[in-house]
């Protein structure tokens, strides 16, 4: 009965997206802050951050919603990129060497543990040796 209400409250609604989410999560992140450093101006910013996380959830208008989710989009996936790449270099680094191509500075990688190596740049054709 509570679950038919919520659905038939919800129809027609935006609902929760990607920036729903970040609003969410940075509205938990300023509450812990507030919390910790006692800085209670924080709470107000926290609390309009809930409350625009709850006017888009609760928003009539989906078209003006989505665009504005496609323009967090826009800013958010570099910077998740950035994180993923970064992480993904650091769990390779266990088992491969990094290095650049002394002649184009094109990144390469090779199995770490199997001493000096004749390495041959793929991009330029470039011959050069490497320990690693």
């Amino acid at each position: 009965m509570i679950l038919n209400w919520l659905r038939r409250f919800m129809a027609g609604r935006y609902g929760f997206d990607q920036l729903s989410f970040a609003l969410l999560l940075l509205y938990m992140v300023l509450i812990l802050v507030t919390r910790i450093t006692r800085f209670w101006p924080l709470q107000f910013a926290a609390l309009a951050l809930l409350g625009w996380c709850l006017f888009r959830m609760l928003s009539r208008n989906p078209q003006n919603r989505w665009k504005e989710n496609q323009k967090f989009l826009t800013f958010w996936h570099p910077v998740k990129n950035w994180f993923t790449h970064r992480a993904q270099h650091a769990r390779a680094c266990k088992t491969y060497r990094f290095f650049k191509c002394p002649h184009c500075k094109q990144k390469m990688r090779a199995p770490k543990g199997k001493g000096k190596i004749r390495v041959t740049c793929s991009r330029c054709q470039h011959v050069f040796l490497k320990k690693t």
